[in-house]
């Protein structure tokens, strides 16, 4: 009975799909990898390289500066080129910059100003990543699958934000936090060829249409985010929500390690423990989708999200009272941070025709990612001028004032996923557009 259950489970939807296994597959091995990294690279920073709290606040802002700087370039050409090809020597690169930081490290030259130039250029190829990822999936699997599709990928993710911190944690402890970022090279390599061997040709651009100068282009891209008053809203509330994130990403390792005396050890279990949210997330997101309006599970999940991290400077004390209070803050953001992006992604690659997702994706992320170098210089700052938990209280409560944007929107009201926009919508003057 079991294997039939199983057996049929299997022949539903996309696991059919050989092509998109074979990418799925690849990025749940980079997501691994680039979970490992994100707790070994700020370690590397703040316990090998004793990092001030400016030091940390700029190295987190490098990571995400070419979001602010190439981004909306890098959309444009998205859309003009392949973007399985991009993808695959985005991860390959990314794998020769990672595999330079335990050299470094092990020929005793590594530096702070290393992790600058690695990260901003890791950094810029993960942005060309992300971009064509988002844009790819659409030809992959199809409209009709795309809830299906990132749901898949955001149990991937959780899965990854489970296990990877926690291995992370305690291979640390064994090895040098540089050292261990060889793991993230491995799986990228891994992640690129499984995508070589992915069959299925991507759809070209019509013919007939010559590309326009690239700043109308870039132009025609931004008018569509802020003109759809569906994107302009998830735009406003993931901006915000990302920049005072980055306000108290940019403390909390120092936070966590130096004055609640955690050891990266506990902070992997921690990190790990409290990302099982994000798996029961990614799983029952389809079963809540088809129970209530999409409005009321995007509002209630942003909800979730934006109030958990307030419990984070909360945490004081001997560890029977911080580790419970941490693990119950990263459970619940977590979970709601994911049901959450599995709709507004899926809202966003719905109502975007294909020859736009890459402006589209450029000018959401230029937005939302772009302000997140802000944030995290923002949080530097506070941290050397207020102390770093006054700093996770003023970022706390500004992710709380990202539900501003939903809360006055017509986000709330959809009661499924709106129909794709044609070239009339987005191709219309500027007044016109915005007066939508």
């Amino acid at each position: 009975m079991g294997n039939y259950i199983i057996n049929k489970f299997m022949q539903k939807g996309l696991w059919r799909n050989k092509d998109f296994l074979k990418f799925w597959l690849g990025e749940t091995l980079a997501m691994f990898g680039s979970r490992v990294t994100s707790l070994a690279l700020p370690l590397v920073a703040a316990i090998t390289l004793s990092a001030t709290p400016w030091e940390m606040g700029v190295l987190n802002a490098l990571q995400f500066s070419p979001y602010l700087i190439i981004g909306l370039f890098a959309g444009v050409y998205i859309d003009r080129l392949r973007r399985k090809p991009i993808m695959i020597i985005a991860n390959i690169g990314r794998a020769i910059l990672l595999i330079l930081i335990p050299i470094a490290y092990m020929l005793d030259m590594l530096q702070v100003y290393h992790l600058y130039i690695i990260g901003f250029l890791v950094g810029s190829l993960t942005l060309l990543f992300d971009l064509s990822y988002q844009s790819y999936l659409p030809s992959l699997v199809g409209k009709e699958h795309l809830t299906e599709g990132n749901s898949k990928l955001e149990v991937s993710r959780s899965v990854a934000d489970v296990s990877g911190p926690g291995i992370a944690g305690a291979l640390i402890s064994i090895f040098a936090a540089p050292i261990v970022m060889l793991i993230h090279s491995i799986t990228l390599l891994c992640s690129a060829f499984s995508m070589i061997l992915i069959t299925k040709s991507e759809p070209e651009q019509p013919k007939h249409i010559k590309p326009k100068p690239i700043f109308k282009e870039i132009s025609k891209g931004l008018r569509f985010v802020f003109g759809n008053k569906y994107l302009r809203a998830i735009a406003g509330e993931a901006s915000t929500y990302n920049m005072f994130g980055q306000v108290m990403a940019a403390v909390s390792i120092l936070y966590i390690t130096r004055e609640l005396g955690i050891t990266p050890t506990l902070l992997g279990i921690i990190l790990s423990t409290a990302s099982i949210g994000s798996i029961i997330g990614s799983l029952i997101a389809n079963y809540i989708g088809k129970k209530y309006n999409l409005g009321t599970i995007v509002l209630v999940t942003m909800i979730l999200g934006c109030s958990a991290p307030l419990l984070i400077p909360l945490a004081s004390g001997p560890l029977y009272v911080t580790v419970p209070l941490l693990i119950v803050s990263y459970f619940f953001g977590s979970m709601g941070v994911v049901i959450s992006n599995i709709y507004v992604v899926s809202i966003r690659q719905t109502i975007t025709p294909n020859e736009m997702l890459g402006k589209m994706n450029a000018s959401y992320r230029f937005v939302v990612t772009g302000v997140t170098p802000i944030g995290a210089l923002l949080g530097g700052a506070l941290g050397s001028v207020i102390g770093l938990r006054m700093t996770l209280l003023v970022g706390a409560i500004g992710t709380l004032t990202a539900l501003i944007w939903v809360l006055y929107s017509p986000l709330i009201n959809l009661k499924k996923m709106p129909e794709e926009m044609n070239e009339t919508d987005y191709d219309l003057p500027k007044e016109k557009v915005l007066a939508k």
